[in-house]
């Protein structure tokens, strides 16, 4: 019995501190919601997509631009996710470490030159 009051004792900093977590939210959110001024009209209530008006039909085709946006934006955010865990493991990992991120990059670098060069990046 006295291990296991122990493993309480170790642990009540910790249920303490969420369920002090949890009564903050919950005070929080009744605030917001009591004090919060609420005076809805049409224009805060219409749907806001990409700075244009929502279409009509939900079936029509997008411009192609948006889907090579948002495919650049995963390309360069994997190779951040990448990059941070390199750069701390870097003494460990040695020269070829080094320069696998050098090919990772240079491939990244060919392809966003290509996408640059092909005018994908351009806005009209």
């Amino acid at each position: 019995m006295n291990e296991i009051q122990s493993v309480v004792i170790e642990y009540l900093p910790v249920v303490l501190f969420l369920g002090f977590a949890l009564i903050l939210c919950l005070v929080l959110l009744l605030a917001s919601a009591v004090l919060a001024p609420s005076k809805p009209d049409p224009e805060k209530l219409s749907a806001y997509e990409c700075g244009f008006e929502a279409f009509d039909d939900a079936r029509l085709k997008f411009d192609v631009r948006f889907y090579l946006v948002a495919i650049l934006f995963i390309i360069f955010d994997l190779e951040v996710a990448f990059l941070f865990p390199w750069a701390v493991s870097l003494g460990e990992i040695g020269l070829l470490g080094f320069w696998s991120m050098v090919v990772f990059l240079g491939v990244l670098t060919v392809g966003f030159v290509y996408e640059w060069r092909s005018g994908a990046l351009e806005w009209e």
